[in-house]
C-alpha cells in the first residue's frame, strides 16, 4: 500500500490545469485570473476631496482659531461628479463634497464640522496645512501599474478593483465538470421509497457538496446497481466530464464491480490502496487522459479520501497555487490509540483556548459515522508508526473549517 504523500503524489502529477474561459467579473469569484490586468489610466484620475467641506487656499486660513474664526466667501457648491469652473482667489472658499475634484487655485480642504456656516460666507475655526483632506489623482493606482497578475485569486477587492479600471470581462481557469456515481443495490434517493433493507445515499450529496465546495461543478450520475451492465452504462455518461468520481464497489467483495468496469472502459490503473484509515480502498487512475478516482462506500471514508486526494487536484486542475487545507498544532486532550502502519484521520473538533489551540475528538469514528464529521471541524492526523498519543501531547490537525479562529497565527502547513 502507498503512504498518503506518495499517493497524493502520483495522483497530481497526473493533473494538468484546464484552459481558460472569458467570464464576467462577478462571475469570476473565487477562481483564478489567468491574465495580467494594467490599469489604463490613474485612479483617482484627478485630485479630489477625502471629504465633506470647503476647498480653500491653505494660507488663509493659518491663523484660525475659535477665538480669531476667519470668514471665507464662499463662490460656489461643487458636489461629486461634477467640475467647478470657478478659480479660487484670496479670502474665497469652494464648498466641496467627497470624491469631487479640487478646484482651482485650492491646496486644501477644510471638514465642513470645523467651520460654521453663514449665508455666502464660511467660518474656519483651524489651520490646515497644505494638501489636507485631498486624495492626489493616481493615490490608489497610477496609468500602466500592474494590477492584478495571471495566477491571482479574485476574492471581492479583485472584483472592485477591475471594476474601477472597466473591466467586466476576463479569462479564468474553466472549472471541472465532475461526474459521481454511486453503487449499491442498497441505495436509493433521497426521495426514494425507503422499501426494507434499502438506504439513502447521502453520498450522492456529500460527494456533489464537496465538489461545489471547491469551485467545481458536480454532474450526477445516479445510482447503479451492483451489475457491471448498469455501472458501465452509467459510467459512460460520465466519459463526458473532466473527472469521474465513483463511490464503493472497488473493494474485494463479489458485488464489488467498478475497477474491471472501469478497466474496461481504458481507465489505466495507477494505483489502488492507500495506508490510511478510514479510506483504504482507493483506486486512482485515467481514461483518456481525465483523472478517474475510486472512493469507498462509506460516508467518512468517501468525505475523508475526498479531502485528501480529489480536492487538491480539483484546485490544481482550476489554477490554484494553494491546494491543501491548512494544518495547525493543537494540544490533544484525550489519550488516543491505534494500530501500526496507517495514518489515521480522527475527526475533531478545534477551538482556541487563550492563544492554544485544543481538539477533542468528536465521537464514535466508525467509517459509517456521518454525524461525527456534521461535528468536525478539522481531522486530527496520526502518523502511521504511531499507536499511542497521550492528552497533552500536541498533534498536527487538518482544518476542514477555519472560520471562528480569527487570526492563524501557527498553520504549520
Amino acid at each position: 500500500m502507498l503512504k498518503v504523500e506518495e499517493a497524493l503524489n502520483k495522483i497530481l502529477s497526473h493533473i494538468e490545469p484546464l484552459g481558460s474561459e472569458k467570464v464576467s467579473i462577478l462571475e469570476a469569484l473565487g477562481r483564478i485570473i489567468t491574465e495580467n490586468i494594467n490599469a489604463p489610466r490613474d485612479i483617482p484620475p484627478l485630485d479630489n476631496s477625502a471629504m465633506d467641506g470647503y476647498a480653500l487656499r491653505s494660507e488663509d486660513i493659518r491663523d484660525a482659531s475659535l477665538e480669531n474664526r476667519v470668514r471665507l466667501e464662499v463662490i460656489d457648491d461643487l458636489p461629486a461628479g461634477f467640475i467647478s469652473k470657478k478659480m479660487i482667489k484670496r479670502g474665497q472658499a469652494i464648498r466641496i463634497m467627497t470624491g469631487a475634484p479640487i478646484p482651482g487655485g485650492a491646496d486644501a480642504v477644510i471638514p465642513v464640522e470645523d467651520t460654521e456656516r453663514g449665508d455666502g460666507f464660511a467660518l474656519v475655526l483651524t489651520p490646515v496645512p497644505p494638501g489636507e483632506n485631498i486624495r492626489k489623482a493616481g493615490e490608489d493606482v497610477k496609468k500602466g501599474d500592474r494590477i492584478i497578475s495571471a495566477g491571482d485569486l479574485v476574492r471581492p477587492a479583485e472584483i472592485g478593483m477591475m471594476a474601477s479600471v472597466g473591466r467586466s470581462f476576463i479569462t479564468v481557469f474553466q472549472r471541472p465538470l465532475v461526474a459521481i456515481l454511486c453503487t449499491g443495490e442498497e441505495l436509493v434517493d433521497v426521495d426514494g421509497a425507503l422499501d426494507e433493507g434499502k438506504i439513502i445515499s447521502s453520498n450522492s450529496y456529500t460527494l456533489a457538496a464537496q465538489v461545489k465546495d471547491c469551485g467545481a461543478i458536480p454532474v450526477q450520475l445516479g445510482i447503479a446497481k451492483d451489475q457491471k451492465e448498469d455501472i458501465e452504462n452509467k459510467l459512460r455518461q460520465g466519459l463526458r466530464a473532466d473527472v469521474i468520481i465513483s463511490s464503493a464497489g472497488i473493494s474485494v467483495g463479489d458485488y464489488d464491480f467498478v475497477k474491471d468496469v472501469l478497466k474496461n472502459l481504458g481507465m489505466e490503473m495507477v494505483f489502488w490502496k492507500v495506508a490510511m484509515q478510514p479510506g483504504r480502498p482507493l483506486v486512482f487512475g485515467t481514461i483518456r487522459g481525465k483523472p478517474v478516482f475510486g472512493l469507498p462506500g462509506n460516508p467518512v471514508s468517501s468525505m475523508v479520501s475526498f479531502e485528501q486526494f480529489v480536492r487538491p487536484s480539483l484546485l490544481k486542475m482550476m489554477g490554484h497555487r494553494q491546494l491543501f487545507r491548512p494544518v495547525i498544532e493543537a494540544i490533544l486532550m484525550e489519550e488516543i490509540r491505534k494500530k501500526t502502519g496507517r495514518r489515521q484521520f480522527i475527526r475533531a473538533s478545534v477551538s482556541l483556548k487563550g492563544n492554544q489551540y485544543i481538539v477533542t475528538t468528536t465521537g464514535e469514528q466508525g467509517s459509517g459515522i456521518l454525524k461525527s464529521m456534521v461535528k468536525a471541524n478539522g481531522l486530527i492526523m496520526i502518523p502511521e508508526d504511531s499507536e499511542i498519543v497521550r492528552a497533552g501531547e500536541k498533534v498536527k490537525v487538518q482544518l476542514l473549517d477555519s472560520s471562528g479562529f480569527g487570526v492563524m497565527s501557527r498553520i504549520v502547513s
